[in-house]
């Protein structure tokens, strides 16, 4: 697996984006990640639909890449943890997290984040709010039109259509506009939204050798 990374400035802060489906901050030492969706793979096993886990697996590895590389002290997600409660897939999760005993896990809550207290203490959170601010900046799982401040979010899975000739091609990418960073979802098992992405903004898409910007 390679890490591609790209600096970007945001509120005279430096964050750096990376080819892997997550941003690292710099000052804060945290990793920044939407959209894992936990135990998906395992709730559509449930429900009849046979797929492996190695998917979920693939994820946890590649966030063991991330963490090996960046050291970071505290890995933020910006909402969408979980996919659908509790299951043998948070299970995996959680045999994984104990790994890193020195690092804080925060989350953001999403949509699909529904936590009991039973789940909560199983997981570990060192934070669990549906928002947090840190320097003025926001992170929040679903855009807020009506809030000035620059927030960071999750929520839409966004991607990037590129015409071709013989097949239009999807890539994923970070969505930057005047006041969000939009993340992709880290879990490589969710869909692309091309339609509903911020207007007038800079996109950086990726591949598994490059960031580029459009």
């Amino acid at each position: 697996m390679k890490i591609v990374t790209k600096n970007i400035n945001i509120q005279n802060e430096v964050f750096t984006l990376t080819n892997q489906r997550a941003l690292f901050w710099k000052k804060e030492k945290a990793l920044i990640l939407s959209d894992l969706h936990v135990g998906k793979t395992a709730h559509f096993r449930k429900n009849g639909i046979a797929l492996s886990n190695q998917i979920f697996e693939n994820d946890l590895k590649r966030l063991s890449v991330l963490i090996e590389y960046f050291q970071p002290e505290k890995i933020i997600v910006v909402g969408d943890l979980l996919h659908a409660g509790d299951n043998s897939d948070v299970d995996k999760f959680c045999e994984w997290k104990n790994q890193f005993p020195e690092i804080e896990f925060h989350l953001v809550e999403g949509n699909h984040d529904r936590i009991s207290k039973k789940l909560e203490a199983k997981l570990y959170l060192n934070f669990k709010s549906t928002q947090l601010e840190i320097d003025d900046i926001l992170l929040i799982h679903d855009f807020e039109k009506s809030n000035p401040k620059f927030q960071i979010t999750g929520h839409i899975h966004p991607g990037i259509l590129i015409p071709s000739k013989i097949k239009n091609i999807k890539l994923p990418c970070f969505a930057l506009s005047e006041n969000q960073l939009l993340l992709p979802a880290f879990s490589e098992f969710t869909g692309l939204d091309t339609k509903n992405l911020p207007k007038k903004g800079r996109f950086y898409i990726f591949t598994d050798s490059e960031i580029y910007e459009v």
